[in-house]
């Protein structure tokens, strides 16, 4: 299928089960896209400002998952998908790639990174699968242009999780603490710099202490096998319920003083535990 469809097509063939999804669903793009039929808003879109909305989808995809609400999963998915569409309607108008080539590269890369199912290589367990596959990641990060460690690490990533890539890339080449002694030190260590900054009153210099002992939180948390995001969520979750339980204890919290409300959280704890 081209950028622009040779034919614009109706409501009925969109809709025609006996057409593969999708076929119906790139030629619903197209028509989105269409210079002269399509949509406003479709058609005032580009890359830039189709990104945020592409992580938000991926985002809900996850909170579908973790509901365990297999409907909603359903829909999300389809959301997300319908960002891989829409970005690759954007690059086949430019010129620049299409569906199928994306289709096309991943299988050849899957294909690749599986040397056990489709080549040689002898069957392993898991552990054995992920180390070869991490391996065969490096082999192509050093035939590209930026042959680094930290290379095509997405900057758009969640902080904490990008923060553990880059640890866990780091490590691979043996830059990394030998325990969790080391890292609970580094840690201490960070506290009394983020202390000292603050009694200087630089705004510029407390930011950065700050960053740095989340950094070596997220180190913490990637020697004790702990997912920093996951727990950062669970957190929040708690921290969430807690607050709404006060909220119904008390009622109008504007009106209610502090001690009232430690009280109450003390509480909330109590019965929780």
């Amino acid at each position: 299928m081209t950028a622009q469809a040779d034919k614009i097509w109706s409501e009925a063939e969109l809709r025609d089960p006996q057409t593969p999804a999708l076929a119906r669903l790139q030629a619903l793009m197209a028509r989105l896209r269409h210079p002269e039929q399509g949509c406003a808003w479709d058609l005032a879109q580009d890359f830039a400002s189709i990104a945020p909305h592409t992580l938000e989808e991926a985002y809900e995809v996850v909170d579908a998952i973790q509901a365990k609400d297999m409907q909603n999963l359903r829909d999300e998915l389809g959301d997300l998908l319908l960002q891989v569409i829409f970005l690759a309607q954007l690059a086949e108008e430019e010129a620049l790639f299409d569906l199928n080539q994306v289709i096309e590269a991943l299988i050849d890369k899957f294909i690749r990174r599986h040397p056990h199912l489709f080549g040689q290589a002898a069957a392993r367990d898991a552990a054995a699968q992920h180390k070869a596959w991490e391996a065969q990641k490096a082999d192509e990060r050093a035939e590209q242009a930026d042959p680094s460690a930290m290379a095509s690490i997405a900057r758009a990533l969640p902080a904490l999780t990008r923060a553990e890539k880059l640890q866990k890339r780091a490590a691979r080449v043996g830059f990394d603490w030998p325990d969790t002694q080391g890292v609970l030190a580094k840690l201490h260590e960070e506290a009394e710099e983020l202390t000292a900054a603050h009694s200087q009153d630089s705004k510029k210099a407390k930011a950065e202490e700050y960053g740095d002992l989340l950094f070596t939180l997220v180190n913490l948390g990637r020697h004790l096998k702990l997912d920093p995001e996951g727990a950062l969520r669970a957190a929040n979750d708690k921290f969430e319920r807690r607050f709404r339980a006060i909220e119904q204890a008390l009622g109008d919290l504007s009106s209610a003083d502090a001690l009232a409300m430690n009280q109450a959280w003390e509480q909330v704890k109590v019965k929780e535990q």
